[in-house]
């Protein structure tokens, strides 16, 4: 059922963040008035790049100072509300089950839609405001598809959507909305192959079109300026989803060397790290997460740690065949996955499992039999975590009989 509820935010998702990833606006540029909108000021690209980098690399207090300033410089202008909206986005992403951020965050899309609103009224230009809009009013609606409030989620998409065919109109914004139409294609082909109960809901929508889906964002992270990083975001998913791990590890390695203290980059750096059996990075990356937690980095919590800890456990007792060190990390792993309350993750059951089979070398064979029985408890059914933890207890059992026959 989680697994469907993740589905449906991603349909939401592909409709109301047609234009959220405007996210890149600004940062203490001048507002030229020799531009029509300051969206197509260069002078604005230039200046934002390091405050949008301290953003990104979750240097918030550092980002902050300069959003602030521009609140200063122009209280009248939705742009500082919008950008401080964003950093409270960011840290939300690592753990989007934490729900601290949420008040500050949707605050500041508030004030964003007033300051811009006012400015939609005002001025004969509705480009750029509409903009704003569109943008403010994404942010709100994939935040409450993420606490499946759907409808207030499908309000705000319905808003969003309003002001970006405004924009649309535009010419030279072309690259930047081309990230909306490759999130819809994608997940408008995906969803029903992968969940048929949703086709009769999306067969009221445009058919998709996943490759063209997947070829659009790819233009985009490779050639838009505000909307580079998010369509990355995205496509880290995506190949992952299409089993494009060699992809996504090229990928994710280098948003991670990007910004380098980005936790969500820096797991899936972990993560695609192993799954490629790149294990050295792979290995480094997991201790490098752990020991960010323990130093209380932004952003470095229990999401990213039974990740890691599960890649050291494996490698440990795999690899280096050093038992002892692979049963804390795995209980590590499951230490941080009742922290985050993913019991039913597969990080959790895997690292059940793990500990099973270190007791049962160790010829505990009741703690490797308790450690099996919850695995299976906890693992969805019929799934090859499942399976294992079914065909170890068998196997368990079978062989305490041989040993009482010997006896």
């Amino acid at each position: 059922m989680k697994s469907l509820i993740n589905i449906i935010k991603y349909c939401i998702a592909a409709v109301v963040f047609t234009t959220s990833a405007f996210a890149q606006l600004y940062s203490s540029a001048d507002l030229d008035k020799n531009y029509d909108m300051v969206l197509k000021n260069p002078g604005v690209q230039i200046e934002s790049t390091e405050a949008i980098n301290l953003l990104y690399n979750f240097r918030f207090d550092e980002a902050d100072t300069e959003f602030r300033w521009l609140k200063y410089r122009y209280p009248k202008h939705p742009m500082p509300h919008f950008l401080m909206g964003l950093s409270e986005w960011w840290k939300i992403v690592p753990n989007t089950d934490n729900e601290a951020y949420d008040k500050a965050f949707l605050a500041q899309m508030d004030s964003t839609i007033n300051l811009a609103e006012k400015l939609y009224e005002d001025e004969k230009n509705k480009i750029e405001p509409a903009f704003f809009l569109a943008a403010a009013y994404a942010f709100k609606g994939r935040l409450y598809a993420e606490r499946e409030s759907w409808t207030k989620a499908a309000f705000a998409g319905k808003k969003s959507l309003k002001y970006f065919e405004i924009c649309k109109g535009n010419g030279d914004l072309s690259p930047e909305l081309l990230f909306g139409d490759g999130l819809y294609n994608y997940y408008a082909e995906w969803v029903p192959k992968e969940y048929p109960i949703l086709r009769p809901i999306l067969a009221l929508f445009p058919k998709g079109n996943k490759k063209l889906g997947e070829q659009q964002l790819e233009k985009v992270g490779n050639n838009a300026f505000y909307t580079r990083v998010e369509a990355r975001y995205f496509l880290l998913q995506i190949y992952s989803m299409e089993n494009e791990y060699g992809k996504a590890y090229e990928m994710a390695k280098y948003m991670w060397q990007t910004y380098p203290n980005n936790p969500y980059f820096e797991r899936y750096f972990c993560r695609t790290a192993f799954v490629t059996g790149k294990a050295a990075e792979a290995e480094k990356a997991a201790q490098n997460i752990l020991d960010k937690i323990e130093k209380n980095m932004p952003g470095y919590e229990g999401v990213s740690g039974r990740n890691a800890a599960y890649v050291l456990a494996y490698y440990n007792m795999q690899y280096h065949r050093n038992y002892e060190l692979a049963s804390q990390y795995y209980q590590k792993a499951i230490d941080f996955s009742v922290q985050t309350k993913s019991l039913n993750a597969g990080y959790y059951v895997s690292s059940l499992i793990g500990l099973g089979k270190i007791a049962e070398m160790k010829k505990n064979y009741d703690e490797a039999l308790r450690y099996y029985k919850l695995a299976d408890d906890k693992a969805d059914k019929k799934s090859s975590q499942d399976k294992e933890a079914k065909k170890a207890i068998e196997n368990l059992k079978k062989l305490k009989r041989e040993e009482r026959r010997r006896r």
